[in-house]
């Protein structure tokens, strides 16, 4: 499918497949693919490698702007560093994901990283090119002007599923029944949040990834994408 160079906004909780769909999508249009949430997991890290207790707002917030985030756009190998360092691998451990939600709810952390974010957004549309940007914010604050807006979303015993399987990919243990936990809270966490809440758009469109697979709910978001950007052609799919 060829497009012209666009933002698609990507949403929906941990769990929800918006990640692996969103590399495969981005890839699939020849589109540049932004990780908001491994901004917020990067300096959750930070604040973590520092001794700063994250249930402290006004420290966490004086100490936003201090590490320095390099995050790179390809779906194929996207990639994120903090200081210099590959934090690839430890963001996605259950520390950090444990301590998330109380970081990326300061005011002061989410002004720094939407900034950026959007900062990338430009640059990459000034460049003619398009991208698939995901995160729990990103048709409500970050992009919302996106032309296309997807919320995904799953039933809570598929998204924890999921989640447990990712754990275990890390090389931590997790079960199923703890994650189901661990994901409630986050979902009450981040959708209760003063800054930048996980909400749908009204205008989004909601699509429930229980019942799909992986290619399932890649080729519904194409499909979305043709519907809304490419005017029908006689004789063509």
């Amino acid at each position: 499918m060829e497009t012209a160079p666009i933002v698609l906004a990507m949403d929906g909780p941990s769990g929800s497949g918006k990640s692996s769909v969103s590399r495969e999508v981005a890839a699939t249009l020849g589109f540049r693919y932004l990780d908001t949430g491994a901004m917020y997991r990067a300096i959750t890290w930070w604040m973590l490698r520092e001794g700063v207790d994250v249930d402290d707002a006004e420290t966490v917030g004086a100490l936003a702007g201090k590490p320095e985030l390099l995050i790179g756009t390809d779906p194929t190998a996207p990639t994120i560093s903090v200081d210099g360092t590959d934090v690839s691998a430890p963001i996605r451990g259950r520390e950090v994901t444990g301590a998330v939600s109380a970081v990326s709810a300061v005011p002061a952390v989410r002004a720094r990283l939407v900034a950026m974010q959007q900062q990338i957004i430009a640059g990459t549309l000034e460049q003619g090119q398009g991208i698939v940007v995901e995160g729990r914010d990103i048709g409500t604050v970050v992009a919302p002007e996106a032309p296309v807006k997807m919320f995904l979303t799953a039933s809570a015993d598929a998204r924890a599923s999921r989640r447990t399987r990712e754990v275990l990919d890390t090389g931590e243990n997790a079960t199923v029944s703890e994650m189901h936990a661990d994901m409630a809270r986050r979902d009450r966490l981040d959708s209760s949040r003063a800054a930048s809440p996980l909400t749908q758009a009204p205008d989004a469109v909601l699509l429930d990834t229980t019942p799909l697979d992986k290619d399932g709910v890649v080729a519904a978001v194409l499909e979305q994408v043709r519907r809304t950007l490419l005017q029908p052609v006689s004789g063509t799919s």
